[in-house]
């Protein structure tokens, strides 16, 4: 608030009136800049015409501030030709014109004078209230505001950037209501829906698993045989597997073994490939973790004394190093394969169990009974009395039953399986055998052209797969 310390402070006052100020009223209140267009010493308040709130133009032609909300109050620019002129004891002191950028402040309420000088001072009280008329107040960022620059040519400068920031020419098209039945009148929606209906309607999204771009027509018979064995697969993909007779299966082995991929070769296959289903019939990793170690899963192995066997007891090894509990079943033989004496040493290095009678089986029921007791070449063993033995457990335990190999036989099986896991190609399995599934053991595309299959993969990523009734 501008105060004079004498009786000519009401003059004093009006010679103020015209200028340029710049009022910072506080975080709450922000900063108004505008014309000086009354000042009141009774009711110490300040008035600006056309304000501007924090560098936008107010909606109201005036606003008056009280001297209790005016923390800073800078001059701008003052109007040439007025002189400041205020007396003091009866001196006279002419201090000329204020600089532009001028900024007083005064910590009392009011000016005071003493011998040899006067001045025109401005309170700066610490309160935090308006009185603006008119004015709507909200809460307003704190910005600050920049102090004019020096005499001589930078006050023009300033005053042409002032014009040009506080000037009405910001306000140009403001008052402009937009058109909007002209604009939406511009706007042909027959056209542009005719346009639509006309057009490829393409899907905007897309399945994870569907290609967007162009592809060859899908062949689903990639594999076709010289001799068909009597049925026919499909995998879930929709790709058709034939099945093939004994002979040819035993002359793809036999072809397979000729290049390197040796009976130990392929037991190994056979062995993790089983592992790896029985694994997944067993639970899976909600079944074995180590959350779960006081539940191992039981698995009972019945195996006869042939390559069938040995594939067994490779599965069964695989089974035990996985910390699942196996009982193997192998009655005992004056003379065995050698492939079958190798896979019982390695076994023996488990911590599975082997056992030699049936008697020595488990009473209760076990979670899977893998079954390895019939060969393809050899159809007298079911006369044995060992294997009767062992087929009748199995149908009594009341456990689900995996076939691994199982062999092409006009009599009904022995042991009724849930399971059947066939190798490179299937069989023609019956009924009896369950639901068939099946392994790659590794056999390469070349090895199937030479028995005269023209063979092409379909596992995609894995090793086993399931087979449905074409």
């Amino acid at each position: 608030m501008l105060t004079v310390a004498d009786t000519g402070g009401r003059s004093m006052s009006a010679d103020w009136l015209g200028s340029l100020v710049s009022i910072n009223c506080g975080a709450t209140l922000g900063v108004f800049q505008g014309e000086v267009s009354a000042v009141d010493q009774a009711s110490q308040t300040i008035s600006l015409r056309q304000p501007f709130h924090n560098g936008v133009k107010c909606p109201v032609p005036e606003v008056t501030f009280s001297a209790m909300d005016i923390k800073e109050l800078k001059i701008l620019d003052i109007p040439n030709g007025v002189s400041k002129t205020s007396s003091s004891q009866g001196g006279a002191l002419d201090p000329g014109p204020a600089p532009s950028g001028y900024s007083g402040r005064s910590s009392g309420g009011a000016g005071s004078g003493g011998q040899g000088s006067s001045s025109a001072t401005m309170a700066v009280p610490r309160k935090a209230s308006a009185n603006n008329r008119g004015l709507n107040q909200a809460t307003p960022k704190k910005n600050g505001v920049k102090n004019g620059g020096g005499g001589g040519g930078g006050g023009g400068q300033m005053k042409v950037k002032d014009d040009e920031c506080f000037g009405d020419g910001v306000d140009e098209g403001l008052d402009t209501d937009f058109d909007f039945e002209g604009n939406l009148a511009l706007f042909d929606k027959a056209a542009v829906f005719s346009q639509i209906d006309t057009g490829d309607r393409t899907p905007s999204r897309y399945r994870h698993d569907e290609n967007i771009l162009e592809a060859k027509p899908i062949v689903y018979r990639q594999i076709t045989v010289p001799q068909q064995g009597g049925k026919e697969y499909c995998t879930d993909s929709g790709l058709v597997v034939p099945s093939v007779t004994f002979d040819l299966h035993k002359r793809l082995l036999s072809a397979a073994e000729r290049h390197g991929l040796t009976l130990e070769r392929r037991l190994e296959m056979t062995g993790v490939c089983a592992s790896q289903m029985a694994l997944t019939l067993l639970g899976g990793p909600n079944r074995l973790t180590p959350k779960n170690v006081h539940q191992r899963p039981a698995v009972a192995l019945l195996c006869g004394p042939h390559v069938q066997g040995a594939q067994g007891i490779s599965c069964g090894r695989h089974l035990a190093n996985h910390e699942v509990e196996v009982i193997l079943f192998l009655p005992n033989f004056v003379k065995m394969l050698e492939s079958l004496t190798n896979e019982l040493s390695l076994f023996s290095k488990t911590s599975g169990k082997q056992v030699s009678s049936v008697k020595d089986l488990p009473d209760s029921p076990v979670d899977l009974v893998i079954n390895c007791l019939d060969c393809h070449e050899n159809a007298f063993l079911r006369d044995q009395p060992w294997y009767r033995a062992a087929a009748d457990w199995a149908n009594q335990n009341r456990a689900p039953v995996l076939s691994i190999d199982p062999p092409v036989s006009g009599q009904e099986q022995a042991v009724e399986a849930k399971w059947s896991l066939c190798l490179g190609l299937p069989l023609p399995l019956a009924e009896s055998a369950g639901r068939v599934y099946l392994c790659d053991i590794g056999i390469p595309r070349h090895v199937f052209q030479e028995v005269g299959v023209n063979y092409r993969s379909p596992f995609g990523c894995k090793f086993v797969i399931p087979l449905h009734p074409a």
